[in-house]
């Protein structure tokens, strides 16, 4: 296949299936150089086709921009109430855990039992408000300058009030999953934060909605192998899917 009309229509139709394409894997399959495999890249995000990325491209823009959580509220809610309903599965009676911030976790907070016994440390301002009504939950909400944007507090005086704890889970919200560069999110401070949780936490659950794979933020918080579980929807491809479990992370899906 050496026409460049072959070529381009068969890395469509690949981008369209996996979301995500390596050249690598195309100088494989089409049977050509790199060089002419990146160039083909290039001639596709020139016509805004895709978007290329280290090593490879994607359908969707890879780059994440700071949202108020009122606006990222009203994005794939109904994907981030299911989310919700199944981490709080995970939870059992007398956990210890932290809650980050971002509107997937806000969701799974509200959908935790109100009379279930529970320890949870927070950075959120709308979680620890939303468990403040639950009977036998201890809500910690750990101080810090305020992030007005995600309606959360970071910076080192949450960061240091950590070290006192160990907890058996987190869950944690994030902006972008890429599964080269890792977890980030788009304020460097909290991405400090959330590396910190995961230090204190025996399992890191991502909660995040399919539209977040691909997407790169300002801030890294971990690479993929350093969380054990991602909740997600079912807008995931497969090819992720495969991805992340040869890396060992459990990927639940809800409907």
């Amino acid at each position: 296949m050496s026409s460049l009309a072959e070529r381009h229509q068969y890395i469509i139709k690949k981008l369209q299936k996996e979301q995500y394409i390596n050249v690598v894997d195309l100088c494989s399959e089409l049977k050509v150089s790199s060089v002419t495999i990146r160039k083909d890249l290039k001639l596709l995000e020139d016509k805004n086709l895709l978007f290329k990325i280290h090593g490879g491209a994607t359908l969707t823009n890879p780059y994440t921009i700071d949202r108020s959580v009122n606006e990222k509220e009203q994005l794939q809610s109904d994907e981030k109430i299911s989310i919700g309903q199944a981490a709080a599965t995970l939870v059992n009676e007398n956990d210890s855990i932290i809650i980050a911030s971002g509107t997937s976790v806000l969701a799974f907070a509200k959908c935790i039992p109100l009379n279930l016994p529970l320890t949870v440390i927070t950075s959120a301002l709308n979680v620890a408000l939303e468990l403040s009504h639950h009977p036998y939950t201890e809500v910690m909400q750990l101080g810090g300058m305020l992030r007005k944007s995600s309606s959360s507090v970071m910076g080192p005086y949450s960061e240091a009030i950590l070290n006192e704890f160990f907890c058996s889970k987190l869950f944690l919200g994030v902006d972008g999953i890429d599964l080269e560069f890792g977890l980030t999110t788009t304020n460097i401070m909290e991405a400090h934060l959330n590396r910190q949780m995961i230090s204190v936490s025996q399992k890191t659950i991502v909660l995040t909605d399919s539209t977040k794979f691909g997407k790169r933020g300002f801030g890294k918080i971990c690479n993929i192998d350093e969380i054990d579980h991602i909740i997600t929807d079912s807008g995931i491809s497969e090819h992720t899917v495969n991805q992340l479990q040869s890396m060992g992370v459990t990927v639940t899906i809800v409907d």
